[in-house]
């Protein structure tokens, strides 16, 4: 895909991370199976696909649907 966009998400990843904490226990799982950069890109993954469905059905963010319920 497109680059630019590709680190827009991956700063939102970041923040995300740093500021909830259900996004940060997800981060911190995924760090534990793999390296730190394919958390992040896993997370900033979730949120793009988010950010896709929020525009299309035009509803607010959910962070149990993107990130579980634990």
């Amino acid at each position: 895909g497109n680059k630019y966009l590709a680190w827009a998400f991956v700063e939102a990843a970041h923040f995300a991370i740093r500021y909830n904490a259900k996004i940060n226990s997800y981060s911190q799982r995924k760090k534990a199976k793999t390296k730190g950069v394919v958390a992040i890109k896993a997370v900033a993954h979730k949120l793009c696909r988010a950010s896709y469905y929020i525009m299309r059905d035009r509803v607010a963010f959910d962070v149990t649907k993107a990130f579980g319920q634990k």
